[in-house]
């Protein structure tokens, strides 16, 4: 072997040297830990959050109802007032919605709506009046997160067609109703008033009919210690004329 050749054999082993055992190894590791997160950049880009939905019953003429939403059953035979608990189902730009009598038959309606990965909504079931049996579906959107610090969120929904457009107060412990003003007024038949904050107290929720100081509906105290999320049904009550208006409460958040 001449000296260049030695050479050249000499640079060619120090070379070989320097992969040793354990620097293959982390190079292997380091190659294993790149294909990982690429794989999970992956995943996170394709996945989407499920969307939370329940059903809010309004209609005064729609006998007991099943509610399909993509063909999964997410309420049985529920009737007026009924606001059932959130139910889990897949995001979609183009739900179809399905209601039916609960004893079977026909569809008495059917919608679609958009669910929002990640978010809570609410199927929406009233009368459109535009028939002795039409009814309307809608899709709301609820709030998802808590009310702030010290504050409560109510929003009202007013179904109430004997009754009329109503005010709603929220009375602090302690103060009449001359003392106080609406949270809402004038909040129309069919018309949506909220999400609106306010300050957490015990209160005293009083609807009347709207300008009118005598109460169709007085709860009874709430305490509210902040946080609070609530969707609010106002219905005329059917069965009695004492209270004349009725109320639903669900819990959105909290």
């Amino acid at each position: 072997m001449t000296t260049a050749m030695k050479t050249t054999w000499s640079r060619w082993m120090d070379e070989a040297r320097a992969f040793t055992l354990p620097s293959l190894t982390m190079a292997a590791g380091a190659s294993l830990a790149l294909a990982l997160s690429l794989t999970a950049c992956e995943n996170v880009a394709g996945y989407t959050q499920p969307s939370l939905v329940r059903v809010i019953d309004a209609s005064y003429i729609a006998p007991a109802v099943n509610v399909t939403v993509e063909g999964t059953l997410i309420a049985a035979n529920i009737g007026q007032g009924t606001i059932t608990s959130y139910g889990t189902l897949p995001a979609s730009n183009d739900a179809v919605i399905d209601v039916t009598a609960a004893t079977g038959g026909a569809t008495l309606v059917s919608s679609n709506g958009t669910l929002l990965g990640g978010h809570q909504h609410s199927v929406f079931l009233t009368d459109n009046g535009a028939a002795p049996t039409s009814y309307e579906v809608t899709v709301l959107e609820d709030q998802q997160v808590a009310a702030a610090s010290g504050h409560s969120a109510f929003r009202f929904l007013n179904q109430a067609p004997n009754t009329g457009a109503v005010d709603v107060y929220m009375i602090p412990s302690g103060t009449t109703m001359a003392n106080s003003i609406p949270l809402v007024t004038a909040l129309p038949v069919g018309g949506t008033a909220g999400y609106i904050s306010f300050t957490s107290q015990t209160v005293t929720m009083v609807i009347t009919p709207t300008g009118l100081t005598t109460p169709k509906y007085t709860s009874t105290p709430l305490a509210l210690t902040g946080g609070e999320v609530r969707t609010v049904l106002i219905v005329d009550t059917q069965f009695t004329s004492n209270p004349p208006v009725e109320v639903f409460m669900a819990n959105d958040v909290n």
